[in-house]
């Protein structure tokens, strides 16, 4: 257990029933209080083999960092394995093997977490930024449309008054067609009416022959009886 204090459990003791020594009790401590670890200086590797797998990744590398005199790649590289397969998959993990096998060179496994985070990162970042940009377009899209229908000029008030009065589409069909078609009988009469009145008129011949005036060669003068 973690405490911001030293902590002596009493269940310390060897399978025989023996009590504990000093160096595994001093182990328990700095793994109960491992979190407030820094610089581990020259401690045996041994000891720290049986610490620091207790850590976290950021107490790990906390303590990698403030252990500045001193390499602890040694001890600390299968725990960064070990992060990279947890936080990463162990398909992952042979690909990367698989490569430096090939390539011959050896990356420690705490770099290649640290660029393997980077670019997950990374991904995830420019994903977010597609989906943002994504979001973006299609507001414009829509304020777009929104603008372009407003700027259409309104129905007028007698088309909406028109359409009120006679109800509903086909109702104002029915009496759309009833007026063309008195309109066409009406014109059709009128048409007719004009043919006969155009008709040029029939002169009867009569067998009674008519008396004319004769009219006098004396200009403006017309004969008459006494």
């Amino acid at each position: 257990m973690r405490s911001g204090h030293l902590h002596f459990p009493q269940r310390r003791r060897q399978g025989n029933g023996t009590a504990p020594s000093l160096v595994d009790l001093c182990v328990q401590t700095a793994i109960d209080n491992v979190k407030y670890i820094g610089d581990v200086g020259a401690t045996d590797s041994h000891l720290l083999e049986r610490i620091l797998p207790h850590c976290t990744v950021e107490e790990l590398m906390h303590i990698e960092n403030a252990t500045t005199d001193r390499d602890l790649s040694p001890v600390t590289d299968k725990l960064w394995k070990k992060f990279y397969e947890i936080k990463f998959g162990a398909k992952n993990v042979e690909i990367v093997v698989d490569r430096m096998t090939k390539k011959r060179v050896a990356f420690k496994w705490r770099q290649l977490y640290q660029a393997k985070l980077k670019e997950q990162n990374e991904v995830q970042k420019q994903s977010l930024e597609r989906l943002a940009q994504s979001f973006r377009n299609e507001s414009a899209r829509k304020q777009s449309r929104q603008i372009q229908f407003v700027a259409k000029a309104p129905p007028s008030s007698k088309k909406r008054s028109f359409g009120g009065a006679f109800g509903s589409s086909s109702s104002f069909s029915n009496v759309k067609s009833n007026i063309m078609r008195k309109a066409k009988v009406e014109f059709s009469a009128e048409m007719r009416n004009r043919a006969a009145v155009k008709k040029p008129p029939v002169h009867i011949q009569r067998t009674n022959s008519v008396v004319r005036p004769q009219i006098s060669r004396d200009k403006g003068r017309v004969p008459y009886s006494k």
